[in-house]
């Protein structure tokens, strides 16, 4: 079993070790902010977050896409659009949020496999800069807008390449039998293209591809390319997007490409079949995941001795439900002493009355682990914000943002009160 402290590699660029061996991110202890917001809390590193965004416009040129189904709150699409990104909202809540923000509509791109006619009226009548269409009943209802008056829109039509990447089957999107998009094998994606050309409801302009998420190997991004040179060469598109889907380092024995590595293998890959037309992509996980951390307090220790020891935390499913729908790996240390071993060997569950609460199945902890520890989760600034939820009328976390030794609450700790919020006597 490992017996080695957490790899660096693994937490945010401004992490750092202590004079006390307690980890510090830009430039702010963490046990101080358990402390001061409570936990659990999520804590992500600003520098981090820049410099990925950076890296991304470096790889894919200016406008590329950010995929704010990742993480997206205020402050988030803020420092997103500051940084020359473009934001990917897949939802009307999603573009209400980056709309708050302060990000112009058309340096929005507006995803999704059933938009709702409400949320096409907005995004258009607003000057959304692309709808990726997904299906023939958008097409429908773009030009049904547009007869009424609604603005024409610049479309991109989402194709299903065939291509089935090796990850996980619930975020598998590129395979001939997914929910999203027009299949290339079948026939539709061509039909779609003819249509949305021939329509003076909208204004085509490109093509667009998505084959998973946690994507390890460009051999598969290599392969979409490959099999879309065709179809973009015979409609002439100007534009292609190759989704989103990099893969991140989770675990201590996960190494992934970097931004960077992923830009060069798609553009060595797009000019290997001669593509022309202009790249771009959808990064989401690999620009947030690794910037945070989630810092939990230890309440109950349960030793079965020859069976297993369950280390309860304060949090759980409820603000990281990777682990219950994807069987997702994460490590675990104590943020008081970053460079101990980590001997003991342990079950991170939550506080919610599911047995699958589980966060960190037999993961490794320092022996001297104790009841009202902080333990920190790494890699956690994607998908746990955005996925998390109230279940068994728990409040979610507060999200704080750290750089230069300050530390700036971005999301509120929910109160009881707010789960009343909605309710109807």
């Amino acid at each position: 079993m490992d017996m080695e402290p957490i790899p660096l590699r693994l937490l945010p660029d401004t992490a750092e070790i202590g004079p006390n061996g307690q980890l510090i991110i830009g430039g702010c202890d963490t046990l101080e902010l358990a402390a001061e917001f409570g936990t659990p809390l999520f804590v992500y590193d600003e520098q981090h977050l820049r410099n990925r965004c950076r890296e991304a416009v470096a790889a894919f040129g200016p406008g590329v896409n950010y995929a704010t189904k990742a993480f997206l709150c205020k402050a988030m699409a803020k420092l997103a659009f500051d940084e020359g990104c473009n934001l990917d909202v897949s939802t009307g809540g999603e573009y209400h949020v980056a709309r708050a923000a302060g990000v112009p509509a058309d340096r929005l791109v507006l995803h999704g496999n059933n938009k709702s006619r409400a949320e096409l009226a907005t995004a258009m009548g607003e000057g959304i800069g692309r709808i990726i269409v997904d299906s023939f009943d958008e097409l429908d209802r773009i030009e049904s807008l547009v007869a009424e008056g609604s603005p024409i829109p610049n479309v991109v039509i989402r194709v299903t390449p065939g291509v089935e990447a090796h990850t996980h089957e619930f975020v598998r999107t590129g395979q001939d039998d997914s929910k999203f998009g027009f299949g290339l094998a079948s026939g539709h994606a061509d039909l779609a293209v003819e249509r949305a050309k021939s329509s003076p409801a909208m204004n085509l302009v490109g093509v667009h591809a998505h084959i998973g998420s946690q994507v390890f190997e460009a051999r598969f991004f290599e392969m979409a390319i490959e099999v879309l040179a065709p179809f973009i060469e015979r409609h002439q598109l100007p534009e292609l997007s190759v989704g989103g889907g990099l893969g991140v380092a989770y675990v201590a024995d996960e190494f992934a490409p970097s931004i960077a590595e992923w830009g060069v293998a798609v553009r060595n890959a797009c000019d290997a079949a001669g593509i022309t037309a202009q790249v771009t992509a959808e990064p989401g996980r690999s620009l947030v995941a690794q910037a945070a951390v989630t810092l939990y307090t230890v309440g109950t220790i349960k030793d079965l001795p020859e069976i297993r020891t369950y280390v309860a935390v304060d949090g759980g499913m409820s603000d990281n439900p990777r682990p219950v729908l994807y069987g997702s790996g994460y490590e675990a240390f104590l943020p008081r002493e970053v460079d101990a071993d980590r001997s003991r060997c342990v079950t991170i569950v939550g506080k919610h009355c599911e047995s699958g609460d589980i966060l960190v199945r037999d993961g490794q902890v320092p022996s001297d682990l104790q009841v009202g520890d902080i333990l920190a989760t790494p890699v956690t600034g994607a998908y746990g914000h955005s996925m998390g939820s109230n279940y068994n009328l728990v409040t979610r976390p507060a999200v704080v943002f750290v750089a230069d030794g300050k530390a700036r609450l971005v999301v509120r700790r929910e109160t009881f009160d707010d789960l009343l919020a909605r309710d109807i006597d």
